[in-house]
């Protein structure tokens, strides 16, 4: 079987890791990465073995700054079968006109709104609504977060309403741009888009939740509320958690009380760029009361959304029907228990 041929537009934060997340894959490989500038990523990707791709007018910065250049970005349409739109949010539109300009597939990420493609992605939750699929979109990563642990209890048990707090990192560790911050800021627009988000892979769910921007750079934290449509215990709970792909429980007596420590077990665990690609949730932390559900959660925010994106590209080019194939080959391939 050909391998399908996949193109990275945007080599940052997502789609660096995404790049590196196909290349471990049998049935996909990665033709080519774009950069807008010659910067220390562009250098990375080269130094990885990636195709460099990049705007015509970029050509000449590439060979001033000694980097080679494969081509063009419409050179990149024409090598690959599918595009994994990493550029930043809200230039999903002009993207789109050129990659069906182009007669190519391509998936978007959370910083475009759900209307663009019409179809929002979840590996666990409707892996089959992208089935050959010219457009879809990898939801942001608190929604993949919340998606991780909502449906499978939703699934068993059902939920009459979910409330959600995130309290949000400010910026990702390696972007000076957006810090040092110090303070708190809450997203007094509510409900916060996350909620809604939510609802455009699951619904029927109803859901509410608020934000609050954290003087932190490592990962977003979950606070959520669930109230269930039957009595349930804290262990039918926790044993639905544990069948969930993608679900790691820990214990905060084990010394894991907080992000900082769930990033060095990343490290310990030989992570590439010790990157957390499950959602974290802290065992000891959920409590059922009747029906009434409480727990915590952690969304590592450069990795979560990445083997999701992995299952995204088989969906739609028709590589494996089956959702839990196709997760649990993305699973053993980035070292994901379950």
């Amino acid at each position: 079987m050909s391998k399908v041929k996949v193109g990275i537009n945007g080599y940052g934060t997502i789609g660096k890791r995404v790049a590196a997340a196909v290349s471990k894959q049998d049935d996909m490989e990665i033709v080519g990465v774009t950069k807008t500038r010659p910067t220390f990523e562009a250098q990375a990707a080269i130094d990885r073995g990636y195709a460099i791709y990049v705007p015509e007018g970029s050509i000449p910065d590439f060979k001033d700054a000694g980097l080679p250049v494969k081509g063009t970005i419409n050179d990149l349409y024409k090598a690959a079968d599918i595009i994994v739109d990493c550029t930043p949010g809200d230039v999903g539109e002009k993207y789109k006109a050129e990659y069906e300009a182009a007669g190519i597939k391509a998936i978007f990420q959370g910083g475009e709104d759900h209307s663009l493609t019409g179809i929002s992605f979840n590996s666990t939750a409707n892996y089959s609504e992208s089935w050959g699929a010219q457009f879809s979109r990898v939801v942001s990563c608190n929604t993949t977060g919340l998606l991780r642990t909502l449906n499978p209890i939703d699934r068993v048990i059902k939920i009459t309403n979910a409330y959600a707090t995130l309290v949000r990192r400010a910026a990702d560790p390696g972007d000076s741009r957006n810090g040092p911050i110090n303070g708190l800021e809450p997203t007094v627009k509510l409900p916060t888009h996350h909620g809604p988000d939510v609802k455009s892979v699951m619904p029927w769910l109803n859901i509410n939740t608020m934000a609050i921007k954290a003087s932190t750079t490592l990962m977003h934290l979950h606070t959520v509320v669930i109230e269930l449509q039957r009595e349930s215990t804290t262990e039918e709970i926790l044993g639905i958690m544990r069948a969930s792909p993608r679900v790691k429980l820990v214990n905060s007596r084990k010394g894991l009380k907080g992000t900082a420590e769930l990033m060095e077990l990343g490290k310990d665990m030989g992570r590439d760029r010790s990157d957390m690609y499950e959602v974290i949730v802290w065992e000891d932390g959920v409590k059922v009361i009747g029906k009434m559900l409480y727990y915590y959660q952690a969304v590592h925010q450069e990795s979560d959304v990445v083997p999701e994106n992995v299952d995204c590209i088989r969906s739609m080019c028709k590589l494996e029907e089956d959702a839990s194939a196709s997760v649990s080959k993305t699973n053993k391939t980035l070292g994901i228990e379950k």
